[in-house]
């Protein structure tokens, strides 16, 4: 018997699937890509060893380790800055000690500082493309803004007004978003709030970002968007004087310290700085050391921010430098060193965009049309390039040399190293220092505030000075540093320690050098 069996159905075979095109990495993430490596490569390279570490580091430093141990300060903290920089220094600074735990501790957690730099700079670019910058205008502003030897000096270093500069760029992108949504720009006003609780001064620029909101909103929800923007900065900013009040402390008082009495202090009985124009002032010191690192971005920025306010896409970070470099000539006030960084990014935005303006006037007709071919621009364009790099190099070139090849810290780590490893007993030992080495002796083992004692402290802090009734007699060894000898006849005591005691170790001579003295009641 013969069973047939039956053909199986033929199925249609699936149509083919055409392969997907492999995802290109868009542009602007190369471009910024790039300029990110090159910047933090000349802004890392040494950046333990240059510049010199400062006291305002040591001191946010040590802020930033007492917000780890539960405290706003290593001693009473009296509102001088909003605590919100060395906060989030404190959230990173743990980085670097896993990194380089054998490293001088300031010097170390510089390296918190290149994050903050890297954030800056996608902002900045993010920023300059949404004022309708060129890729290569954009890359012009960045590339400015990190490799002038202000920044690649400045910006290393642990100052709030790195923090700040980040907030506040993300302010200005929010701001400008081309999606021109409420909550960006209750967001922007969230960022401008946490820049302030950064560095206080970044208030300055705050006019300048309300053009920015002002700008980058439709017509028909513009005042949602402001009013969006001013809660967002009011609800965060508040945080800071509702802290007060909890504590007590908003109002001056006898028994305590006070955020109105701080800010009376920084605005009326702090001493000026002179005017920048005036030949000694300390304004114009500051000024001539400015100029001195670059002084093509400084004047040429100063210059650029005045005429950039006529150029309506560039008015906001034009007036953000503008603002900055009036109070910056203001005569009286205090003029701190690290306020320029807050005027770089807009200096540098600027600067391009003005480079980018002029070219399309000269290159361009009135339609907006090329006048002279792709060819032809590309030789302008290259000339006017290698005629920028051949002023701009020569005059950044000893700056960011310096910065790349000196080692202007060898003797604060060798000090701390003796330090660590020859004074026998640190729990029962005093030891006064200059805040860039308060936290490395910390470290070595002596005891907060008691032991390792704050120089600064022992004639201008009453608690400190109960705590020590005998004053000098108290100490056993005072670090006799720069940042020590330049308040030589203004704190009694620390003179007294001085003069008191004698070397046991010096690292370094003439006006570097470290000693750690040894405190004798009989004196010598």
């Amino acid at each position: 018997m013969t069973i047939l069996l039956e053909r199986p159905s033929e199925q249609l075979a699936p149509a083919p699937v055409a392969p997907r095109p492999p995802r290109r990495v868009p542009t602007d993430v190369l471009v910024v890509g790039g300029l990110l490596l090159v910047v933090l490569l000349i802004q890392g390279w040494n950046i333990t060893g240059y510049p010199a570490v400062s006291d305002d580091e040591g001191t946010y430093l040590a802020q930033a380790w007492a917000v780890q141990h539960g405290s706003l300060a290593h001693y009473t903290y009296w509102y001088d800055h909003p605590p919100g920089g060395w906060i989030q220094l404190a959230a990173l600074s743990w980085l670097p000690a896993v990194v380089a735990p054998e490293t001088l501790a300031v010097a170390s957690a510089r390296l918190v500082m290149l994050l903050v730099t890297a954030i800056s700079v996608v902002l900045l670019y993010v920023l300059a493309r949404r004022l309708a910058f060129a890729r290569w205008s954009a890359a012009l502003a960045v590339l400015v803004f990190g490799l002038s030897p202000l920044s690649v000096t400045l910006q290393r270093q642990i100052y709030l007004d790195s923090f700040a500069v980040a907030w506040a760029l993300g302010a200005f992108v929010l701001a400008l978003s081309p999606r021109k949504h409420l909550w960006h720009h209750v967001a922007a006003g969230a960022c401008a709030a946490v820049a302030i609780l950064s560095k206080e001064t970044i208030l300055i620029v705050l006019p300048a970002i309300v053009v920015a909101v002002w700008q980058g909103t439709d017509r028909t929800t513009r005042k949602f968007s402001l009013a969006g923007f001013l809660c967002g900065l009011a609800l965060v900013g508040a945080v800071y004087p509702l802290y007060a009040v909890l504590k007590g402390e908003l109002l001056p008082g006898d028994d305590h310290v006070s955020l109105l009495g701080a800010m009376l202090f920084q605005v009326h009985d702090r001493a000026g700085s002179g005017s920048i124009f005036t030949t000694g002032s300390g304004a114009n010191a500051l000024l001539d050391s400015w100029l001195f690192y670059d002084a093509v971005l400084l004047v040429g920025g100063a210059i650029a921010v005045t005429l950039a306010l006529a150029v309506k896409r560039l008015r906001a970070p034009a007036l953000a430098g503008f603002l900055l470099t009036l109070v910056a000539m203001r005569p009286g006030g205090y003029l701190p060193a690290m306020y320029v960084i807050q005027a770089l990014p807009f200096f540098a935005l600027s600067l391009a965009g003005l480079v980018e303006v002029a070219g399309r006037y000269l290159l361009a007709d009135r339609r907006g049309t090329w006048v002279y071919g792709r060819e032809g621009r590309r030789i302008v364009a290259i000339a006017c390039a290698v005629a920028a790099i051949g002023f701009v190099v020569p005059r950044w070139y000893d700056g960011d040399r310096t910065a790349l090849t000196t080692a202007a810290n060898h003797h604060y780590a060798s000090a701390a190293a003796w330090i660590d490893a020859n004074i026998a007993d640190p729990r029962k030992t005093r030891i006064v220092v200059d805040d860039a080495l308060w936290l490395d002796v910390v470290e070595a083992g002596f005891e907060p505030r008691h032991g390792a004692v704050w120089f600064y402290k022992l004639d201008l802090d009453s608690a400190v000075r109960a705590e020590f009734p005998n004053g000098w007699r108290d100490m056993d060894y005072i670090v006799s540093s720069p940042i020590v000898r330049q308040n030589r006849t203004t704190l009694p005591t620390v003179d007294t320690l001085l003069d008191r005691s004698t070397v046991v170790k010096a690292f370094g001579t003439g006006e570097d050098r470290i000693e750690v003295r040894k405190v004798n009641e009989e004196g010598q």
